[in-house]
């Protein structure tokens, strides 16, 4: 269900109002976002300014003047220091492709027109049910958001549709009760494969069933993921877009309906960046990434590359192989749209448990992609789109590389005194604050194209960008399992009340690196390795190592509170009562005996 008081009418028609297409042949047109700001001249500075004094600090911790020069022969503590050097070399320069990144976003963004949609359209609206992980009182919710979905048209055809992993009886009463088709590949053995389009217990798989038995029966499918209740106007607002024949997918921002929860809040804003510029950045060059939670699909495109690909994150390995590939009729690549507008409200991860898996997943199967697929697209995507796709598809592992570097900077300084630079602290200190102000300006500047309608007007975004920063161990461990080649499997993340239960062990990873780094930190006490800024650095990766428990144990103790009081309440009413009760017959035994003599 969707929560009450907020505005998802409004939010649901960001890009614009509907108009009537023009010309005889009609291909998607945008809008910049930065032709629409008033201030153009302070964005563009910003967009400038940033990355050209990020890029100057890289320069100047690096330049040949500055590498620390060792008397005595100690050639291991020479090869600590090229270490740290090159260490430092790197986390500088993954720092300029994010800032640049950003930046080129920032000034390429835009939004598509929308237009009427075109009539005759065969649609299928798609979700998915897992017996036993998702509970049915959720798919109801969304079956009948579906099933009020309008598309009209002479015509038109909408058939809203269950794709059942079990065969589930009481999935199938509900099916009957909402007039929703029902189908299962369950106990069909050429579609629950152990790997592949057909994989079993896998979205994909799903999917791909369905599409082998009545794909050639609509000409797009729609979907939501089982917990995103779809508005009305979903497909209104969506279908246009295919007027252009080369729009493979169309897909839209995700937000999460249970924002009463924290954790789930700092999830949907630490997606801001995604939804609200990355996403956009993509129109530019037709290609946005496919987000699995709420789209329409050509169901001829996904035909054309053998079905969903088979990927722990099925949806960006589809789109990325759609982008590989031209239609056979136009013989031009096939695109995409991504539209602003909010046009499904889902549930985000409501513990960190949940959290830390989702972002697991995530970051595996970008990396999937980047050892599978990506190798191709040089050969078979555009120029400006793989540009595109390479600033997208390199985030997680700089962000988990960057991590790793960065501890291993302050391990070997506060252990060995190693040190890769020397460097004026006052110039040091000067250029990176004066970088740091200027990317904090670029993100903050890029908050007012936000598209949640659930952060409130003016949010700088603090908790979206902690839990960005905390993250980044979870990145490490998902890099480190994709490089040794370990098998990963799909997860259905819990959903509903059944949040998986946070525990010590939820925080395993983060602790490790908490430990090293106050054991390291002690180590520079003992052996005097003295440096306000590698020990600064340790104790902030200390303090996110530790945040999401100090998060957890902090809720806990709220939690704990809260009964007590509840609980005092009880006892001070269990109490009071038979007081009550005393007074009022107080008067009555006395008013008896009174009259008894």
């Amino acid at each position: 269900m969707r929560p009450e008081g907020y505005d998802y009418d409004t939010y649901s028609r960001l890009a614009g109002p509907l108009t009537e297409p023009s010309g005889a042949s009609y291909q998607v047109q945008y809008n910049s976002l930065l032709s629409r700001e008033p201030h153009r001249i302070r964005a563009i500075l910003l967009m400038s300014l940033a990355p050209v004094l990020t890029a100057a600090l890289l320069v100047y911790l690096v330049w040949p003047t500055h590498w620390v020069e060792r008397e005595g022969g100690q050639e291991w503590m020479v090869g600590l220091d090229v270490t740290m050097l090159i260490a430092i070399g790197l986390i500088e320069l993954f720092m300029v492709v994010n800032v640049a990144s950003v930046a080129h976003a920032t000034l390429v963004a835009r939004d598509p027109i929308p237009v009427v949609p075109e009539a005759g359209t065969r649609v299928a609206f798609l979700t998915t049910y897992v017996p036993g992980k998702e509970p049915l009182s959720m798919v109801r919710a969304t079956l009948e958001g579906a099933v009020n979905v309008t598309h009209t048209g002479p015509g038109s055809v909408l058939d809203v549709w269950l794709l059942d992993e079990g065969d589930d009886e009481q999935a199938k009463a509900l099916c009957a009760e909402l007039g929703v088709r029902h189908f299962t590949r369950h106990g069909v053995p050429e579609w629950n494969r152990p790997k592949g389009v057909h994989k079993a217990r896998t979205k994909h798989g799903n999917y791909n069933a369905w599409i082998a038995m009545h794909g050639g029966d609509y000409d797009f499918f729609a979907s939501v993921d089982t917990d995103h209740v779809p508005l009305p106007n979903f497909l209104e607002r969506m279908m246009g877009y295919f007027r252009d024949p080369d729009v493979a997918f169309v897909v839209g921002p995700q937000v999460y309906g249970n924002y009463h929860n924290p954790v789930t809040k700092a999830a949907e804003s630490q997606q801001f960046l995604f939804h609200a510029l990355i996403q956009r950045a993509g129109n530019r060059y037709r290609a946005p990434m496919f987000v699995g939670t709420n789209n329409v699909v050509r169901i001829a495109a996904v035909k054309q590359i053998g079905g969903l690909y088979d990927s722990i994150t099925e949806d960006m390995a589809t789109g990325f192989e759609l982008h590989r590939h031209r239609n056979p009729v136009t013989r031009t690549h096939w695109r995409s749209v991504y539209t602003p507008d909010v046009l499904a409200v889902g549930e985000g991860p409501a513990s960190w448990t949940d959290f830390f898996t989702q972002q697991m997943r995530w970051s595996r199967g970008t990396y999937e992609t980047l050892i599978k697929q990506y190798w191709k697209a040089p050969f078979t995507m555009p120029p400006g789109r793989l540009f595109s796709y390479t600033l997208m598809l390199v985030y997680y592992p700089m962000t988990a590389v960057n991590w790793l570097l960065g501890i291993m900077s302050c391990f070997l300084f506060l252990w060995f005194g190693a040190s890769g630079t020397q460097v004026a602290a006052s110039v040091w200190l000067m250029l990176y604050s004066d970088a740091a102000a200027l990317q904090i300006g670029l993100y903050l500047w890029n908050r007012r194209h936000n598209v949640s309608p659930h952060e409130p007007e003016g949010s700088g975004g603090l908790a979206g960008m902690a839990m960005s920063a905390l993250s980044a161990p979870i990145y490490l461990k998902s890099f480190g399992e994709a490089l040794i080649r370990r098998p990963s499997r799909f997860v259905v993340t819990p959903k509903g009340g059944d949040a998986s239960p946070d525990r010590v062990m939820t925080f395993r990873i983060h602790l490790f690196w908490a430990i090293l780094l106050g054991t390291s930190l002690a180590a520079s006490v003992i052996l005097d390795h003295t440096h306000a800024a590698m020990r600064t650095w340790a104790v902030l990766a200390m303090v996110i190592s530790l945040a999401p428990l100090g998060v957890w144990v902090g809720s806990l103790l709220k939690e704990r509170r809260e009964r007590r009081s509840l609980l005092g309440g009880a006892r001070t009413l269990d109490t009071a009562e038979p007081a009550l009760a005393t007074t009022g017959a107080g008067p009555s035994v006395s008013g008896t005996t009174t009259g008894g003599n």
